[in-house]
């Protein structure tokens, strides 16, 4: 093939090649730019709301302790003979019963001496009256011509004053050695529960010595924190009317639905240091259940954390609100028009569970109880459900 064939060829190919590009681009459909942004309504749950009464219960924390607390101490010393079967770690003893009997022989033969130190004392006063009779009678001897002081001589009145103080002390000795002999018997001064004990049968005790713990068993105290701004709901007792009731809850240890109840007693009179919030005193009766009849009924434990369920005074003419539709700042979403409204609202009280709005929620205005990932007041809301506090879905703001 000569050179001039092979050119006319690529000739041929560049022209139809030309010929194909100029085609393609002159049918090529033009690209038109179009559309527009749709905004779409946020689907929501929402919960009508309804202004009513009700009674708030406040939660506080406390650790339980006895209202009565002593240590045993004996008042007099000896050594221990005799003890109560009763007087034992964990044992429950009644006002009056004995719990320690102290050796009274020497006390008995104390008794005895002064005792005889009366009669010899009584003795000499009789003594002293007879003589008393015979300087009378000599006084007569003298008529009134004797000065007061020296009648007062010949009448004995000194040597009577004297007689009489030794009969005075005489029985003051034997009372107090009766007294001695009494509180040889060491016996419990309250209904109690016995923490613990230091001695035993053949123990030398002195007086002050500590024999054991006892702890009333009327009355324990739960001792509570609760913030300073909820202490205008509580009620203590006063003028013969009774303090809030309690409910106490030991989450760890009792089974679910036990509890005791119990009324708030006293307002301590300073705040807690780390947390500053106020000290309240919540007073438990019978906390060792030694009276109840219920055997399922759980004791106390002196020391252990447990929770307060305090009943609050009644709200009137509030909102009652799940806790979680209470958004940043103390407001609340609500659907109007099918719009988002953010309202300020104003709340009287909170508990664990609820918000107790006093201002800016009407009867039958509709809270939005779904979290929205966007959110701006005005913004077009679609209702996907009604719903209570259980609408905790969190759903996108655009599609």
């Amino acid at each position: 093939m000569n050179w001039k064939k092979t050119l006319l060829i690529c000739f041929i190919i560049l022209l139809v090649g030309g010929a194909a590009t100029t085609l393609i681009f002159t049918t090529e459909p033009t690209a038109t730019r179009s559309g527009a942004t749709k905004q779409t309504a946020m689907l929501v749950q929402v919960t009508e709301v309804q202004r009513d009464s009700f009674t708030p219960t406040i939660k506080a924390m406390g650790t339980v302790q006895p209202a009565q607390d002593i240590t045993l101490s004996p008042r007099v010393s000896g050594e221990i003979i005799e003890r109560s079967p009763s007087f034992t770690p964990g044992g429950y003893v009644e006002q009056g019963d004995m719990l320690l009997q102290i050796d009274p022989s020497d006390y008995k033969t104390a008794l005895q001496q002064r005792e005889s130190e009366l009669q010899q004392a009584l003795a000499d006063l009789k003594i002293e009256m007879g003589r008393q009779e015979a300087a009378r009678k000599e006084y007569k001897i003298y008529g009134d011509t004797l000065s007061e002081q020296n009648e007062a001589l010949v009448l004995r009145q000194p040597q009577l004053n004297s007689v009489q103080s030794s009969v005075k002390s005489a029985r003051a000795a034997v009372e107090q050695a009766e007294l001695n002999l009494k509180r040889t018997t060491i016996r419990a001064p309250f209904d109690a529960h016995i923490l613990s004990r230091n001695v035993n049968v053949g123990s030398q005790v002195a007086a002050g010595d500590n024999l054991g713990r006892l702890v009333g068993l009327d009355e324990y105290w739960v001792e509570a924190t609760i913030p300073l701004s909820k202490l205008r709901w509580l009620s203590f007792p006063e003028d013969g009317t009774e303090g809030s009731e309690v409910r106490i809850r030991n989450q760890t240890a009792w089974p679910e639905g036990t509890y005791r109840e119990g009324q708030l007693y006293k307002l301590v009179g300073n705040l807690e240091n780390q947390t500053r919030m106020a000290r309240v005193l919540i007073s438990v009766p019978d906390p060792q259940a030694y009276e109840a009849t219920d055997p399922n009924l759980p004791r106390l434990m002196i020391g252990s954390f447990v929770e307060a369920g305090i009943t609050a005074e009644q709200l009137s003419d509030v909102v009652r609100l799940n806790r979680d539709y209470i958004r940043t700042d103390e407001t609340v979403w609500v659907m109007k028009d099918r719009k988002l409204s953010i309202r300020d609202v104003e709340i009287a009280l909170r508990d664990p569970q609820y918000a107790y709005i006093s201002k800016g929620l009407n009867d039958g205005e509709q809270v939005v109880t779904t979290n929205l990932s966007t959110v701006v007041d005005g913004a077009p809301l679609r209702v996907g459900g009604s719903g209570s506090a259980s609408g905790q879905d969190t759903l996108n703001s655009t599609q």
